[in-house]
Protein backbone atom coordinates (compact mmCIF):
# COMPACT_ATOMS: atom_id res chain seq x y z
CA UNK A 1 0.00 0.00 0.00
CA UNK A 2 2.80 2.74 0.97
CA UNK A 3 4.23 1.83 -2.59
CA UNK A 4 1.28 2.40 -4.23
CA UNK A 5 0.71 5.59 -2.75
CA UNK A 6 3.93 6.50 -3.57
CA UNK A 7 3.80 5.99 -7.13
CA UNK A 8 0.60 7.88 -7.48
CA UNK A 9 2.34 11.01 -6.02
CA UNK A 10 4.91 10.92 -8.56
CA UNK A 11 2.52 11.00 -11.70
CA UNK A 12 0.08 13.54 -12.62
CA UNK A 13 -3.70 13.61 -12.15
CA UNK A 14 -5.96 11.91 -14.73
CA UNK A 15 -8.12 13.93 -17.02
CA UNK A 16 -11.80 14.08 -16.02
CA UNK A 17 -13.91 11.40 -17.54
CA UNK A 18 -16.40 11.99 -20.54
CA UNK A 19 -19.58 12.84 -20.29
CA UNK A 20 -20.78 9.29 -21.56
CA UNK A 21 -17.87 7.60 -19.75
CA UNK A 22 -19.09 9.07 -16.99
CA UNK A 23 -22.79 7.87 -17.52
CA UNK A 24 -21.32 4.49 -18.12
CA UNK A 25 -19.80 4.32 -15.18
CA UNK A 26 -22.88 5.37 -13.37
CA UNK A 27 -24.89 3.07 -15.18
CA UNK A 28 -22.63 0.07 -14.32
CA UNK A 29 -22.02 1.41 -10.51
CA UNK A 30 -25.81 1.32 -10.52
CA UNK A 31 -26.11 -2.33 -12.04
CA UNK A 32 -23.91 -3.32 -9.35
CA UNK A 33 -24.91 -1.60 -6.00
CA UNK A 34 -28.41 -3.53 -7.20
CA UNK A 35 -26.55 -6.50 -8.11
CA UNK A 36 -25.09 -6.70 -4.57
CA UNK A 37 -28.03 -5.72 -2.79
CA UNK A 38 -30.11 -8.99 -4.47
CA UNK A 39 -27.28 -10.75 -2.91
CA UNK A 40 -27.52 -9.42 0.37
CA UNK A 41 -31.82 -10.62 0.11
CA UNK A 42 -32.99 -13.53 1.31
CA UNK A 43 -36.11 -15.66 1.04
CA UNK A 44 -38.12 -17.82 3.50
CA UNK A 45 -38.60 -20.86 2.14
CA UNK A 46 -40.10 -24.45 2.37
CA UNK A 47 -39.04 -27.81 1.02
CA UNK A 48 -39.36 -31.21 1.35
CA UNK A 49 -36.89 -33.91 1.90
CA UNK A 50 -38.98 -36.81 0.06
CA UNK A 51 -42.58 -37.94 -0.78
CA UNK A 52 -44.46 -38.13 2.16
CA UNK A 53 -42.49 -36.50 4.55
CA UNK A 54 -43.38 -33.46 6.56
CA UNK A 55 -42.25 -30.41 5.11
CA UNK A 56 -38.91 -27.89 6.36
CA UNK A 57 -38.21 -24.16 6.12
CA UNK A 58 -35.55 -22.59 5.68
CA UNK A 59 -33.83 -19.26 4.86
CA UNK A 60 -32.00 -18.57 1.58
CA UNK A 61 -30.36 -15.95 -0.68
CA UNK A 62 -32.55 -14.16 -3.25
CA UNK A 63 -29.89 -15.10 -5.76
CA UNK A 64 -27.67 -18.14 -6.95
CA UNK A 65 -23.93 -18.22 -5.27
CA UNK A 66 -21.37 -17.27 -7.58
CA UNK A 67 -19.74 -19.92 -7.02
CA UNK A 68 -22.74 -21.76 -10.11
CA UNK A 69 -22.97 -18.93 -12.59
CA UNK A 70 -19.02 -17.97 -12.94
CA UNK A 71 -19.24 -19.40 -15.91
CA UNK A 72 -22.15 -18.23 -17.54
CA UNK A 73 -21.87 -17.41 -20.88
CA UNK A 74 -24.10 -14.99 -23.02
CA UNK A 75 -26.87 -16.66 -25.21
CA UNK A 76 -26.19 -16.70 -29.08
CA UNK A 77 -28.54 -14.45 -31.35
CA UNK A 78 -30.56 -17.47 -32.56
CA UNK A 79 -31.25 -18.67 -28.66
CA UNK A 80 -31.89 -15.24 -27.81
CA UNK A 81 -34.46 -15.05 -30.32
CA UNK A 82 -36.48 -18.06 -28.69
CA UNK A 83 -35.74 -16.86 -25.60
CA UNK A 84 -38.70 -15.06 -23.14
CA UNK A 85 -41.33 -16.73 -25.86
CA UNK A 86 -44.99 -16.41 -24.27
CA UNK A 87 -47.90 -19.21 -25.20
CA UNK A 88 -50.86 -20.17 -24.05
CA UNK A 89 -51.37 -24.06 -22.85
CA UNK A 90 -54.74 -23.72 -21.53
CA UNK A 91 -56.92 -20.27 -22.23
CA UNK A 92 -60.29 -20.50 -20.78
CA UNK A 93 -61.31 -16.42 -21.04
CA UNK A 94 -59.58 -13.51 -20.42
CA UNK A 95 -56.63 -13.14 -18.00
CA UNK A 96 -58.91 -10.40 -16.03
CA UNK A 97 -61.68 -13.64 -15.87
CA UNK A 98 -59.16 -16.36 -14.70
CA UNK A 99 -56.28 -17.39 -12.47
CA UNK A 100 -53.82 -17.19 -14.64
CA UNK A 101 -50.94 -19.74 -14.03
CA UNK A 102 -47.11 -19.07 -15.35
CA UNK A 103 -44.66 -21.96 -15.88
CA UNK A 104 -41.01 -20.70 -16.72
CA UNK A 105 -38.67 -24.03 -17.13
CA UNK A 106 -34.57 -24.17 -16.18
CA UNK A 107 -32.49 -26.21 -17.88
CA UNK A 108 -33.87 -26.28 -21.18
CA UNK A 109 -31.90 -25.71 -24.42
CA UNK A 110 -33.37 -23.59 -27.21
CA UNK A 111 -33.66 -27.05 -28.88
CA UNK A 112 -35.52 -28.38 -25.71
CA UNK A 113 -38.16 -25.93 -25.45
CA UNK A 114 -40.60 -28.64 -26.94
CA UNK A 115 -39.89 -30.88 -24.25
CA UNK A 116 -40.85 -27.48 -21.95
CA UNK A 117 -43.50 -27.27 -23.19
CA UNK A 118 -44.79 -31.46 -22.86
CA UNK A 119 -43.52 -30.65 -19.24
CA UNK A 120 -45.95 -28.35 -18.32
CA UNK A 121 -49.31 -30.01 -20.02
CA UNK A 122 -47.49 -32.59 -17.65
CA UNK A 123 -47.55 -31.13 -15.05
CA UNK A 124 -50.54 -29.50 -14.81
CA UNK A 125 -52.95 -32.29 -15.57
CA UNK A 126 -51.36 -33.91 -12.60
CA UNK A 127 -51.72 -30.80 -10.05
CA UNK A 128 -55.50 -29.91 -11.85
CA UNK A 129 -56.20 -33.77 -10.63
CA UNK A 130 -56.70 -32.51 -7.01
CA UNK A 131 -59.40 -31.58 -5.52
CA UNK A 132 -60.67 -28.40 -5.65
CA UNK A 133 -58.28 -27.81 -9.15
CA UNK A 134 -59.99 -30.67 -10.62
CA UNK A 135 -63.37 -29.30 -10.20
CA UNK A 136 -62.92 -25.82 -10.85
CA UNK A 137 -59.95 -26.36 -14.05
CA UNK A 138 -62.77 -23.92 -16.39
CA UNK A 139 -61.53 -21.39 -13.91
CA UNK A 140 -57.67 -20.96 -15.15
CA UNK A 141 -55.64 -20.46 -17.91
CA UNK A 142 -51.86 -21.51 -17.89
CA UNK A 143 -49.15 -20.14 -19.48
CA UNK A 144 -45.49 -21.23 -20.46
CA UNK A 145 -42.84 -18.46 -20.77
CA UNK A 146 -39.53 -20.17 -22.62
CA UNK A 147 -36.75 -19.39 -20.61
CA UNK A 148 -33.97 -20.68 -22.62
CA UNK A 149 -30.57 -22.46 -21.48
CA UNK A 150 -27.08 -22.52 -22.19
CA UNK A 151 -26.59 -26.00 -20.79
CA UNK A 152 -29.64 -29.02 -20.04
CA UNK A 153 -30.18 -29.99 -16.41
CA UNK A 154 -29.48 -27.89 -13.49
CA UNK A 155 -26.84 -27.72 -11.23
CA UNK A 156 -26.59 -30.18 -8.58
CA UNK A 157 -27.98 -32.65 -10.09
CA UNK A 158 -26.85 -35.82 -10.04
CA UNK A 159 -24.20 -34.65 -7.91
CA UNK A 160 -23.37 -31.63 -5.13
CA UNK A 161 -20.39 -30.77 -7.39
CA UNK A 162 -22.45 -30.29 -10.94
CA UNK A 163 -22.78 -27.12 -12.20
CA UNK A 164 -25.29 -26.01 -15.11
CA UNK A 165 -25.36 -22.30 -16.96
CA UNK A 166 -29.17 -22.29 -16.96
CA UNK A 167 -31.40 -19.21 -17.62
CA UNK A 168 -33.09 -19.09 -13.95
CA UNK A 169 -29.78 -20.62 -12.04
CA UNK A 170 -31.72 -23.01 -10.14
CA UNK A 171 -29.52 -25.65 -8.31
CA UNK A 172 -30.24 -28.48 -5.37
CA UNK A 173 -27.89 -28.72 -2.64
CA UNK A 174 -29.45 -24.90 -1.52
CA UNK A 175 -28.46 -24.19 1.63
CA UNK A 176 -26.19 -27.72 2.23
CA UNK A 177 -29.70 -29.47 1.82
CA UNK A 178 -29.78 -31.65 -1.23
CA UNK A 179 -33.72 -31.77 -2.10
CA UNK A 180 -33.73 -27.97 -1.70
CA UNK A 181 -34.34 -26.81 -5.15
CA UNK A 182 -33.75 -23.17 -5.12
CA UNK A 183 -33.74 -20.43 -7.60
CA UNK A 184 -32.89 -16.59 -8.95
CA UNK A 185 -35.71 -15.19 -7.77
CA UNK A 186 -35.01 -11.79 -9.81
CA UNK A 187 -34.62 -13.64 -12.58
CA UNK A 188 -37.89 -15.70 -12.57
CA UNK A 189 -39.82 -12.50 -11.81
CA UNK A 190 -38.10 -11.03 -15.30
CA UNK A 191 -39.34 -13.82 -17.31
CA UNK A 192 -42.88 -14.12 -15.36
CA UNK A 193 -43.55 -10.84 -16.08
CA UNK A 194 -44.02 -11.24 -19.74
CA UNK A 195 -46.56 -13.42 -19.26
CA UNK A 196 -50.45 -11.99 -19.08
CA UNK A 197 -51.45 -10.63 -15.21
CA UNK A 198 -49.53 -13.92 -13.29
CA UNK A 199 -51.23 -14.93 -10.66
CA UNK A 200 -48.98 -17.97 -9.57
CA UNK A 201 -45.91 -18.89 -10.86
CA UNK A 202 -44.40 -22.62 -10.95
CA UNK A 203 -40.63 -23.15 -12.29
CA UNK A 204 -40.22 -26.45 -13.70
CA UNK A 205 -36.60 -27.28 -13.30
CA UNK A 206 -35.35 -29.88 -16.06
CA UNK A 207 -34.69 -32.67 -13.96
CA UNK A 208 -35.51 -36.38 -12.76
CA UNK A 209 -34.28 -35.88 -9.12
CA UNK A 210 -36.78 -35.18 -6.41
CA UNK A 211 -36.81 -31.41 -5.42
CA UNK A 212 -38.45 -28.65 -4.56
CA UNK A 213 -39.26 -24.93 -2.49
CA UNK A 214 -42.19 -22.34 -1.93
CA UNK A 215 -40.90 -19.28 -1.85
CA UNK A 216 -42.88 -16.40 0.39
CA UNK A 217 -42.30 -13.81 -1.52
CA UNK A 218 -44.43 -10.64 -2.99
CA UNK A 219 -43.69 -9.87 -6.41
CA UNK A 220 -43.44 -6.21 -8.24
CA UNK A 221 -44.96 -8.10 -10.94
CA UNK A 222 -48.59 -9.04 -8.74
CA UNK A 223 -47.98 -13.11 -7.60
CA UNK A 224 -47.60 -14.15 -4.12
CA UNK A 225 -45.32 -16.67 -3.79
CA UNK A 226 -43.04 -19.18 -6.08
CA UNK A 227 -43.02 -23.03 -6.48
CA UNK A 228 -40.48 -24.79 -8.19
CA UNK A 229 -40.23 -28.39 -9.02
CA UNK A 230 -38.47 -30.90 -11.05
CA UNK A 231 -40.07 -31.54 -14.42
CA UNK A 232 -39.97 -35.18 -14.57
CA UNK A 233 -40.19 -36.65 -10.62
CA UNK A 234 -43.60 -38.82 -10.64
CA UNK A 235 -44.04 -36.75 -7.18
CA UNK A 236 -42.76 -32.84 -7.52
CA UNK A 237 -46.28 -31.55 -8.71
CA UNK A 238 -47.16 -32.21 -4.57
CA UNK A 239 -44.53 -29.35 -3.90
CA UNK A 240 -46.79 -27.17 -5.89
CA UNK A 241 -50.01 -28.19 -4.88
CA UNK A 242 -49.02 -27.70 -0.69
CA UNK A 243 -47.28 -24.41 -1.82
CA UNK A 244 -50.84 -23.13 -4.08
CA UNK A 245 -51.87 -23.94 -0.73
CA UNK A 246 -50.22 -21.22 1.15
CA UNK A 247 -50.64 -18.52 -2.15
CA UNK A 248 -53.93 -19.08 -2.68
CA UNK A 249 -55.76 -20.53 -0.01
CA UNK A 250 -53.83 -18.69 2.46
CA UNK A 251 -53.78 -22.16 4.23
CA UNK A 252 -51.18 -22.55 7.40
CA UNK A 253 -48.84 -25.24 7.45
CA UNK A 254 -50.30 -27.71 9.58
CA UNK A 255 -47.28 -29.84 10.71
CA UNK A 256 -45.57 -29.33 14.29
CA UNK A 257 -41.64 -29.00 15.40
CA UNK A 258 -41.60 -30.85 18.71
CA UNK A 259 -38.96 -28.44 19.83
CA UNK A 260 -41.20 -25.31 19.75
CA UNK A 261 -43.49 -25.98 22.85
CA UNK A 262 -46.43 -24.28 23.34
CA UNK A 263 -48.01 -21.46 20.44
CA UNK A 264 -47.75 -18.25 23.11
CA UNK A 265 -49.42 -15.87 20.54
CA UNK A 266 -53.27 -14.40 19.40
CA UNK A 267 -55.58 -16.30 17.17
CA UNK A 268 -53.84 -16.95 13.97
CA UNK A 269 -55.48 -14.98 10.95
CA UNK A 270 -55.44 -18.59 8.53
CA UNK A 271 -58.50 -20.28 8.22
CA UNK A 272 -56.79 -23.13 9.52
CA UNK A 273 -55.64 -23.10 13.25
CA UNK A 274 -57.02 -21.90 16.11
CA UNK A 275 -56.41 -22.24 19.89
CA UNK A 276 -60.34 -22.80 20.59
CA UNK A 277 -61.57 -26.51 20.76
CA UNK A 278 -64.30 -27.91 18.57
CA UNK A 279 -66.53 -27.03 21.26
CA UNK A 280 -65.74 -23.48 21.41
CA UNK A 281 -65.56 -22.97 17.13
CA UNK A 282 -69.02 -24.05 17.26
CA UNK A 283 -69.92 -22.29 20.29
CA UNK A 284 -68.24 -18.72 19.34
CA UNK A 285 -69.47 -19.65 15.61
CA UNK A 286 -65.38 -19.39 14.49
CA UNK A 287 -63.28 -20.34 11.37
CA UNK A 288 -64.80 -24.04 10.07
CA UNK A 289 -67.31 -24.50 13.07
CA UNK A 290 -69.85 -25.25 10.38
CA UNK A 291 -67.69 -28.34 8.87
CA UNK A 292 -67.26 -29.74 12.59
CA UNK A 293 -68.17 -33.67 12.44
CA UNK A 294 -68.08 -34.05 8.76
CA UNK A 295 -66.00 -36.62 6.85
CA UNK A 296 -63.12 -35.05 5.15
CA UNK A 297 -61.92 -36.55 1.96
CA UNK A 298 -58.08 -36.58 3.56
CA UNK A 299 -59.81 -39.06 6.24
CA UNK A 300 -61.78 -38.88 9.28
CA UNK A 301 -63.75 -36.44 10.83
CA UNK A 302 -63.19 -32.83 10.72
CA UNK A 303 -62.82 -31.24 14.61
CA UNK A 304 -60.13 -29.55 16.26
CA UNK A 305 -56.56 -31.81 16.38
CA UNK A 306 -53.65 -30.72 18.28
CA UNK A 307 -50.81 -29.47 16.48
CA UNK A 308 -50.58 -26.58 13.84
CA UNK A 309 -48.38 -23.80 12.26
CA UNK A 310 -45.16 -25.39 13.83
CA UNK A 311 -46.46 -25.70 17.28
CA UNK A 312 -47.06 -29.18 18.64
CA UNK A 313 -49.14 -27.37 21.91
CA UNK A 314 -52.20 -24.73 21.87
CA UNK A 315 -52.53 -24.77 18.00
CA UNK A 316 -55.11 -26.82 16.85
CA UNK A 317 -56.36 -27.79 13.52
CA UNK A 318 -59.41 -29.29 11.50
CA UNK A 319 -58.90 -32.51 10.18
CA UNK A 320 -55.03 -34.96 11.60
CA UNK A 321 -53.78 -34.99 8.27
CA UNK A 322 -54.18 -33.06 5.44
CA UNK A 323 -51.73 -31.77 2.68
CA UNK A 324 -50.93 -28.50 4.55
CA UNK A 325 -49.20 -31.04 6.78
CA UNK A 326 -48.16 -34.13 4.59
CA UNK A 327 -47.03 -34.27 1.01
CA UNK A 328 -49.67 -36.56 -1.14
CA UNK A 329 -53.15 -35.68 1.09
CA UNK A 330 -56.15 -34.22 -0.11
CA UNK A 331 -57.13 -30.88 1.16
CA UNK A 332 -59.37 -31.04 4.52
CA UNK A 333 -62.85 -29.84 3.69
CA UNK A 334 -62.10 -26.78 5.24
CA UNK A 335 -59.00 -26.38 3.43
CA UNK A 336 -61.11 -26.83 -0.07
CA UNK A 337 -63.12 -23.95 0.42
CA UNK A 338 -60.56 -21.70 1.44
CA UNK A 339 -59.08 -22.73 -2.14
CA UNK A 340 -62.07 -21.64 -3.47
CA UNK A 341 -62.43 -19.04 -1.83
CA UNK A 342 -58.77 -18.16 -3.18
CA UNK A 343 -59.89 -18.77 -7.04
CA UNK A 344 -62.57 -16.34 -6.94
CA UNK A 345 -60.26 -14.02 -5.48
CA UNK A 346 -58.54 -14.14 -9.09
CA UNK A 347 -61.55 -15.39 -11.52
CA UNK A 348 -64.63 -14.24 -12.04
CA UNK A 349 -67.80 -17.38 -11.75
CA UNK A 350 -68.92 -16.19 -15.08
CA UNK A 351 -66.47 -15.23 -17.95
CA UNK A 352 -66.91 -13.80 -21.67
CA UNK A 353 -64.73 -12.98 -24.85
CA UNK A 354 -67.47 -10.97 -25.71
CA UNK A 355 -66.60 -7.43 -23.65
CA UNK A 356 -69.87 -5.37 -22.65
CA UNK A 357 -68.64 -2.39 -24.45
CA UNK A 358 -69.61 -2.61 -28.09
CA UNK A 359 -73.18 -3.41 -29.49
CA UNK A 360 -74.14 -6.82 -30.13
CA UNK A 361 -75.68 -7.80 -33.25
CA UNK A 362 -79.13 -10.07 -33.10
CA UNK A 363 -77.26 -12.81 -34.85
CA UNK A 364 -73.66 -12.54 -33.25
CA UNK A 365 -72.93 -15.62 -31.23
CA UNK A 366 -72.38 -14.73 -27.80
CA UNK A 367 -70.33 -17.38 -25.41
CA UNK A 368 -70.11 -17.37 -21.91
CA UNK A 369 -67.98 -19.96 -19.49
CA UNK A 370 -68.59 -21.05 -15.97
CA UNK A 371 -67.42 -23.89 -13.78
CA UNK A 372 -69.43 -27.26 -14.01
CA UNK A 373 -71.11 -26.50 -10.43
CA UNK A 374 -72.66 -22.92 -11.24
CA UNK A 375 -76.12 -22.64 -13.38
CA UNK A 376 -76.49 -20.32 -16.08
CA UNK A 377 -79.20 -18.39 -16.93
CA UNK A 378 -80.19 -15.94 -19.68
CA UNK A 379 -82.74 -12.77 -19.48
CA UNK A 380 -83.81 -10.49 -22.46
CA UNK A 381 -85.15 -6.43 -20.60
CA UNK A 382 -84.52 -8.42 -17.61
CA UNK A 383 -87.47 -11.50 -18.27
CA UNK A 384 -85.86 -14.95 -18.00
CA UNK A 385 -85.68 -16.98 -20.89
CA UNK A 386 -86.15 -20.75 -19.85
CA UNK A 387 -85.51 -22.52 -22.89
CA UNK A 388 -81.90 -20.76 -22.60
CA UNK A 389 -81.23 -22.29 -19.02
CA UNK A 390 -77.40 -23.62 -18.87
CA UNK A 391 -76.47 -22.89 -22.77
CA UNK A 392 -73.42 -21.50 -22.87
CA UNK A 393 -73.55 -20.04 -26.03
CA UNK A 394 -76.62 -17.98 -27.71
CA UNK A 395 -77.55 -15.37 -30.09
CA UNK A 396 -79.64 -12.31 -29.04
CA UNK A 397 -82.05 -13.78 -32.27
CA UNK A 398 -81.72 -17.40 -30.51
CA UNK A 399 -82.98 -15.69 -27.44
CA UNK A 400 -86.39 -14.20 -28.77
CA UNK A 401 -85.11 -10.57 -29.75
CA UNK A 402 -86.40 -9.67 -33.06
CA UNK A 403 -86.05 -6.11 -35.57
CA UNK A 404 -88.96 -4.78 -33.73
CA UNK A 405 -87.10 -0.92 -34.02
CA UNK A 406 -86.30 -0.75 -30.04
CA UNK A 407 -83.08 -1.63 -28.58
CA UNK A 408 -82.71 -4.51 -26.27
CA UNK A 409 -80.61 -6.14 -23.48
CA UNK A 410 -79.40 -9.50 -23.07
CA UNK A 411 -77.86 -10.90 -19.85
CA UNK A 412 -76.08 -13.80 -18.54
CA UNK A 413 -76.00 -14.83 -14.53
CA UNK A 414 -73.98 -17.75 -13.50
CA UNK A 415 -74.31 -18.69 -9.44
CA UNK A 416 -72.19 -21.62 -8.24
CA UNK A 417 -74.01 -23.68 -6.23
CA UNK A 418 -71.04 -25.59 -4.69
CA UNK A 419 -71.42 -27.95 -1.64
CA UNK A 420 -68.10 -27.27 -0.38
CA UNK A 421 -68.53 -23.69 0.07
CA UNK A 422 -70.59 -23.24 3.24
CA UNK A 423 -69.44 -19.76 4.46
CA UNK A 424 -72.61 -17.55 3.37
CA UNK A 425 -70.36 -14.24 3.10
CA UNK A 426 -68.08 -16.27 -0.07
CA UNK A 427 -71.37 -17.28 -0.96
CA UNK A 428 -72.23 -14.08 -2.09
CA UNK A 429 -69.17 -13.77 -4.56
CA UNK A 430 -70.08 -17.32 -6.04
CA UNK A 431 -72.53 -15.04 -8.48
CA UNK A 432 -71.40 -12.99 -11.13
CA UNK A 433 -73.65 -11.45 -14.69
CA UNK A 434 -72.96 -9.56 -17.41
CA UNK A 435 -75.15 -8.04 -19.89
CA UNK A 436 -74.55 -6.81 -23.50
CA UNK A 437 -76.53 -4.05 -25.98
CA UNK A 438 -78.40 -4.93 -28.55
CA UNK A 439 -78.89 -2.02 -30.89
CA UNK A 440 -82.31 -0.74 -32.50
CA UNK A 441 -80.37 -1.01 -35.91
CA UNK A 442 -79.12 -5.04 -35.23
Amino acid sequence: MALTAALAATVSAPAAPSASAASAASVASAASAASAERARRTHEVEYFTGPGAHPRHAEVPAATPARLTRGDRTLSPAETAADGDVAPVIENGPPADKVDVVFVGDGYTAAQQGDFHADVRSKWAQISAVEPYATYRSLFNVWSVDAVSNQSGVSGDPSKGVVKDTALDSYFWCDGTERLLCVDTGKVESYAAKAPQADLVIVLSNSAKYGGAGYTISSGVGYDGIATASSDHPDSDQVAVHETGHSVGRLADEYVYATNGTYPGAEPDEPNATRLTAAQLTEQKRKWYRWIGHTSPDGGTVGAYEGSRYYPKGLNRPTRNSIMRTLGREYSLPGREAMIAGFYRHASVLSSRTGTGAPLARAASLKVNAPKTASLTWYVDGAEVTAARGKKTVTPASLGIRSDGRPHTVTAKAVDHTRAVKDPALRKLLTASRTWKVPVTS
